[in-house]
């Protein structure tokens, strides 16, 4: 009866996480339809960018985003083109998806000829509540068939680049996924030399990725969270790479006490019990650093955080409950063909819970060295990461142009330089003013008298446009504007690229400009979404990271029952990510030559790196705690070092390795973030964690666990147990 529970009990939790996955799985196709990457959806309901679009649609009565179809030649157009063009706009106009307003403004604006008389300029207004995306394709399957061969045409604007990042992310699943798992699995088949033991780590991270989407899918689909693309691929990397952290620890101690036990049984039980701990609290830290993001009052950034801190607890979850079923059904054959042999004394195979030769040979090495030089060892990290941090300088993260968001091929991108070529390079996308209509003479004087806006009009005039996105020529605006509520829209087009640092220097002015004449206008329109979005995100960095670090420590004082250990860990890893991020900043300015960053890259590293950093230091302190114990403080670290540095190095590798993943993406923000965070794990798991925490332990002794018991060894046992150490 025993041994069938003993089989019968892991199968069902085998089969309960199987059905799991069988969920799960379709519900991947499924997300896009609950996910937004609309940048405006972002912002909080308080920005003064929000408030204007809130007011938008009041005038408009219908809620449209712009499409701008720009075609341009390198002759002149004759004059009987623009005829075609007209019958061009006529097409668009019978598009499903593309509408008129209500207030009688068309579908479509245009032609506009250029100055220059090089190019045509339509406007299309495609309903928000409709998928843009096909609308889009099919304007450009449009333009591509009626546009001559001496002319080039392009479809850009909101609606554009829209198009453009919903299709950098098509099938960011599918694609991240494969990549990601292909790579840990060659990882995996290198560190454990088995055939078998990949498939469960990787089946583990499956499960729980699976599983945790089908919750994340009905949070978003009652509205409780907002999900994006970005969102998607973070979390998909994060489960993999978190779950696969979470099983090397397991398997590590249970191979380990596999050579000391003959019941496989028992040799769970000795590894679940030495790793459920660290394993948890861990898990904890992660998922209480990603929560802090709920006081994010960025929307995008506040939704991460349940987002991903879900993906975090089905890590743990099936760490604890999937892995150890897998392995007990399969035995010692899960390390095939190199299974763990049973000995009377571990003796020295035990002192390394990795059985890899290579890396058992130098986790045999690194504790004698650390021992031999410790206080030159940690000074000289010290200054190397000090000196890596120096790059924080050049660090720009301030935002960047939307038109440099997407890294592949767009015509989005190449639409707005062709729009800027040939017309006032705002068009299309105004900067919108909302004022009180007793107010109209004085607002209308300060936006004229801006430097960088080329054309005022009042929404509701004639020429004037009647809905965001449009501008028509300039007008005396002789007939009366619309009025809802007592409050005008005026239309300002920009002197440039909407996207560009430029005009959010003139949004900046304006707001500075109405404020200082007393008049209470908000200003709002795509550039000011841009400039409120990165605002906001500087924002949320100063208040995120001081929530975090004292979440983090709080944690590591009730785990090590220690003051010290946790302020010198948490220090450790405040300098492995100003390293990071500085050694970032100078391969993205002078390797890659990127425009700047976004301005949430610094939050988002930090919290990953901070977070995950964090999961390290437990594996390797929790440990160097248990062996001191039993050892003492310094035999401790050294023990706890050999024990662990294979397991913490390999789940680095494995870590990185599944954040370059998001390189893959054609998307600016994911490219930095793979490169910040597969940068900073190797680095915290190669030198912060492999010297520098433990030769700053070895060199202050049993005072790193004050004010526990553990921290008052005599003098003459500290120095006995320092010299047999050495030795």
């Amino acid at each position: 009866m025993k041994r069938l529970l003993r089989t019968l009990i892991p199968a069902l939790l085998v089969v309960a996480w199987l059905i799991a996955a069988a969920v799960g799985g379709p519900t991947f196709g499924k997300l896009e339809q609950v996910s937004d990457n609309d940048p405006s959806a972002f912002l909080p309901s308080s920005a003064e960018s929000t408030v204007v679009r809130e007011w938008q649609q009041k005038f408009v009565e219908s809620d449209t985003i712009p499409a701008i179809v720009v075609v341009e030649s390198e002759e002149t157009l004759p004059r009987e083109a623009m005829a075609a063009y007209a019958a061009l706009a006529e097409d668009f106009s019978s598009l499903d998806g593309v509408t008129a307003s209500n207030d009688g403004a068309p579908a479509v604006i245009g032609p506009i000829s250029s100055e220059d008389g090089k190019a045509v300029q339509l406007i299309v207004r495609i309903d928000a509540n409709a998928d843009a995306g096909p609308v889009v394709e099919e304007m450009r399957d449009l333009l591509a068939e009626q546009v001559p061969e001496d002319a080039e045409g392009f479809v850009t604007g909101p609606a554009g680049f829209t198009t453009d990042l919903s299709k950098a992310f098509a099938g960011i699943d599918g694609l991240l996924l494969g990549v990601a798992l292909g790579v840990v699995f060659v990882i995996l088949l290198a560190v454990y030399r088995s055939l078998i033991l990949p498939f469960l780590v990787l089946f583990t991270s499956v499960g729980a990725l699976t599983a945790s989407i089908v919750v994340i899918y009905l949070l978003a689909d009652v509205g409780w969270i907002q999900l994006s693309g970005q969102s998607q691929g973070i979390l998909s990397i994060l489960v993999i790479g978190a779950a696969t952290d979470y099983a090397l620890l397991l398997t590590a101690r249970y191979r380990e006490a596999l050579l000391t036990n003959a019941s496989t049984w028992d040799a769970m039980r000795e590894a679940y019990r030495g790793s459920f701990e660290p394993i948890i609290a861990s898990g904890a830290t992660v998922i209480a650093a990603l929560l802090c993001l709920l006081f994010s009052d960025l929307n995008s950034n506040r939704s991460l955080g349940p987002i991903a801190a879900t993906g975090i607890a089905f890590s743990l979850l099936a760490a604890l409950s999937l892995l150890p079923a897998l392995l007990l059904l399969f035995g010692r054959s899960a390390f095939w063909p190199l299974r763990p042999k049973l000995h009377n004394h571990a003796g020295a195979e035990t002192g390394s819970t990795h059985w890899s030769r290579g890396l058992r040979g130098i986790w045999l090495k690194v504790p004698r060295f650390v021992a031999s030089k410790p206080r030159i060892i940690w000074a000289g990290a010290l200054i190397l990461l000090v000196a890596g941090s120096s790059g924080l300088l050049q660090l720009k993260a301030s935002g960047v142009p939307q038109s440099t968001l997407i890294l592949g091929p767009s015509q989005a991108v190449d639409g707005q330089d062709a729009l800027a070529r040939h017309f006032d390079a705002g068009s299309g996308s105004p900067v919108l003013v909302v004022a009180e209509q007793g107010a109209r003479a004085d607002v209308a004087s300060v936006i004229e008298e801006q430097e960088g806006i080329s054309t005022v009009t009042l929404a509701g005039t004639e020429g004037g446009p009647g809905a965001p996105g449009q501008s028509g020529p300039p007008t005396n605006n002789e007939t009366e504007p619309t009025v809802v509520d007592g409050r005008i829209l005026f239309n300002a087009v920009l002197d440039y690229e909407p996207d560009s640092a430029e005009a959010e220097d003139v949004v900046e002015q304006l707001r500075s400009a109405l404020d200082e004449a007393g008049l209470e206008a908000q200003v709002g329109g795509t550039t000011a979404v841009a400039l409120d979005t990165s605002t906001t995100a500087q924002a949320d960095l100063q208040k995120i990271i001081p929530l975090v670090l004292a979440v983090i420590l709080l944690i590591l004082i009730i785990l090590l029952r220690s003051v010290i250990a946790p302020l010198l860990l948490i220090g450790t890893v405040l300098l492995s990510y100003g390293t990071a991020m500085g050694v970032s900043a100078l391969v993205f300015n002078h390797v890659f030559n990127f425009p700047g960053a976004d301005a949430s890259v610094p939050l988002f590293g930090f919290v990953f790196l901070v977070a995950l950093g964090v999961d390290y230091n437990i594996f390797l302190m929790t440990r160097v705690r248990e062996e001191s114990i039993k050892l003492g403080t310094r035999p401790g670290v050294l023990r706890g070092l050999g024990v662990t540095g294979g397991v913490i190095t390999s789940a680095g590798v494995v870590l990185a390795a599944t954040f370059s993943a998001l390189g893959v993406i054609p998307i600016l923000f994911l490219a930095q973030l793979a490169f910040i965070v597969a940068f900073g794990v190797l680095l915290d798991t190669i030198l912060v964690r492999s010297l520098l925490v433990p030769a700053l332990a070895y060199d202050i002794g049993p005072r790193i666990w004050w004010p526990s018991k553990l921290g008052k060894e005599t003098a003459e046992e500290d120095q006995s147990r320092k010299v047999a150490a050495k030795s």
